[in-house]
């Protein structure tokens, strides 16, 4: 009911910045929280940010405390994720998925919509 597609990803040397997107379709809810997630070759799936629906309340991964920033527009529908200071081992695919119960916001399994994804790769 609910499609997310994420935009944004690319090759960037390190220090860099880059901006993701995730656009929302179908249905939505007015209270929610949306959250990034990464996953590296050869590792699980790991949470990175979340944001609630007001925006007031976010939470980041220690290993992006600083250097990344989530941010919503209810309007458009979309969440980003502002990475500056971009690091070799910030290389993943980053996927934005949504979480209608508002529980487990730091917990893979907990989220009900995914997005498929988008490469990020920080060169050295």
């Amino acid at each position: 009911q609910v499609q997310l597609v994420e935009s944004g990803g690319g090759l960037v040397q390190a220090g860099g910045s880059l901006r993701l997107s995730c656009a929302a379709s179908g249905r939505t809810f007015s209270r929610y929280v949306m959250g990034w997630f990464r996953q590296a070759p050869g590792k699980e799936r790991e949470f990175v940010a979340y944001i609630s629906w007001s925006g007031g309340n976010t939470y980041y991964a220690d290993s992006v405390k600083g250097r990344f920033t989530i941010s919503r527009d209810n309007a458009k529908n979309t969440v980003y994720l502002q990475m500056n200071s971009l690091k070799p081992e910030d290389t993943a695919v980053y996927y934005c998925a949504a979480n209608s119960r508002l529980e487990g916001l730091r917990v893979v399994d907990e989220y009900d919509y995914w997005g498929q994804g988008t490469q990020v790769t920080v060169s050295s």
